[in-house]
């Protein structure tokens, strides 16, 4: 039986009468209803294709036939309580840990990111006996009531921090206290993280982690500065603390040449716990958390028995081994690098030509183009990242902000975006921001 199909209005005027208005949605003046989608595009209910340049869950591409296929596949066959003994859980668990370092080794399958980093802090406050956590500025965690309390981004609008919340200065080293001209970023802002450590110490206070997400992405897709990370875990060690990598933005591949973005930071480091989400199940609600024996028996002590309803289930773990055996027969790693190396030169180039493109950074297909108003000051330029991404929908690309202020441009399109569409974007982001210097310089000399 076909469900029933309404007209965009109708659509919007239930969703306003039965969904809460704090779930909001893209383009909220003006939403695109889209009713099918396929690889890199969407499309709306008259058949209007648009390029999507947001939905890095949907990480192999939209409606992927060989994950379709897996899940309908395994669905006809058995989908039951995790607690029944099957393949599928550990098969996926072993192909995991082919991608992670051999201490990695240990699995808890979960439903959501929220849900994997609220169990990472259980995890992490369990082994350590400690209860404090070390979170960086502008951080999401997720939206449990545990990871609000260590998400900057939200807590702040809302009840404050926490005494066992430490909040350490995101190392940003185009807008933050360390810059591009410091002699070592990496090592000064692990050094406000020891300080962070001390100060908690002469308080009585005991580290049980720091949390950061491999590469922050709300904070403004930001690149850690090198050494930066394993200085942190040595120093976060030093205090009986983990290192808790967030990878549920940027794993799987999107950094192209490593599948973990931690990786980056070199071969020396090592997190404790990692936790995934968003690309695992490429839009299927799977999630992980991966940690060391040491860990694992630690919470094993406790005597609670861990048990997830759905968490690794049949139907979600052959997704996920779907996932990456397209990843791995695609080379989507290697799109990344090509297409991305591609789409951020591009975007350099831009930044030569027009004054309002203060900074681009990022790896694989994970990109932020900064926008300002002037490049001296790096005021961020937040009406005119607006102003662009309206003006690209009606270009038919569907793109995003992010960053403290709005102001950064984020590309985190799935991973079979293509070199045409990176030379697509930019074309469009050329026009339009030359448009909008040519208004404000004509209003300057108003003025």
């Amino acid at each position: 039986m076909a469900l029933e199909v309404f007209h965009k209005d109708e659509t919007l005027q239930m969703r306003r009468k039965l969904i809460g208005q704090s779930c909001r949605l893209f383009f909220s003046h003006d939403p695109v209803k889209i009713v099918r989608a396929r690889g890199q595009y969407l499309y709306d209910e008259n058949g209007m294709q648009y390029l999507d340049c947001i939905s890095n869950v949907q990480h192999v591409g939209h409606c992927h036939p060989s994950i379709t296929q897996a899940a309908a596949a395994q669905m006809d066959l058995l989908n039951s309580n995790t607690r029944f003994l099957h393949d599928n859980i550990v098969l996926y668990a072993d192909r995991l840990a082919a991608t992670l370092p051999k201490k990695l080794c240990v699995f808890y399958f979960v439903n959501s990111g929220s849900e994997a980093n609220d169990l990472a802090l259980r995890l992490a406050r369990q082994y350590t006996q400690h209860q404090d956590v070390i979170v960086l500025d502008h951080a999401y965690h997720g939206h449990l009531t545990t990871l609000i309390d260590i998400s900057p981004y939200k807590f702040r609008k809302l009840e404050g921090q926490k005494e066992w919340v430490h909040v350490a200065p995101l190392p940003d080293t185009y807008h933050g206290i360390y810059r591009e001209d410091h002699p070592d970023p990496g090592q000064a802002y692990a050094d406000t993280v020891k300080s962070l450590i001390e100060e908690a110490h002469k308080k009585g206070h005991k580290i049980s982690s720091f949390f950061a997400e491999s590469l922050p992405s709300v904070g403004g897709q930001i690149i850690f500065p090198n050494g930066y990370c394993k200085r942190v875990a040595e120093y976060v060690h030093e205090a009986g603390g983990v290192y808790v990598a967030d990878e549920i933005q940027t794993g799987f591949g999107r950094v192209g040449n490593h599948f973990w973005a931690f990786q980056l930071q070199g071969e020396d480091f090592c997190p404790d716990i990692v936790t995934m989400g968003k690309p695992i199940g490429n839009g299927h609600p799977i999630a992980c958390v991966a940690t060391t024996e040491e860990i694992a028996a630690a919470f094993t002590a406790n005597g609670v028995e861990y048990f997830n309803t759905f968490g690794g289930n049949p139907v979600s773990c052959a997704i996920g081994l779907a996932v990456l055996d397209v990843i791995e027969k695609e080379d989507l790693r290697g799109n990344a690098v090509r297409v991305g190396g591609h789409l951020k030169q591009l975007l350099l180039q831009l930044q030569t030509k027009h004054s309002l493109i203060g900074d681009v950074r990022g790896v694989g297909l994970f990109i932020g183009m900064e926008l300002v108003k002037d490049k001296a000051s790096r005021k961020p330029a937040s009406e005119e990242a607006a102003h662009l991404v309206r003006r690209l929908k009606k270009e038919r690309i569907v793109i995003s902000t992010d960053g403290p202020w709005d102001s950064v441009i984020k590309f985190k399109p799935p991973m079979c975006f293509s070199i045409e569409d990176a030379e697509r974007v930019c074309i469009c982001i050329d026009q339009i921001l030359g448009e909008l210097e040519d208004t404000h310089q004509k209003e300057n000399c108003r003025s």
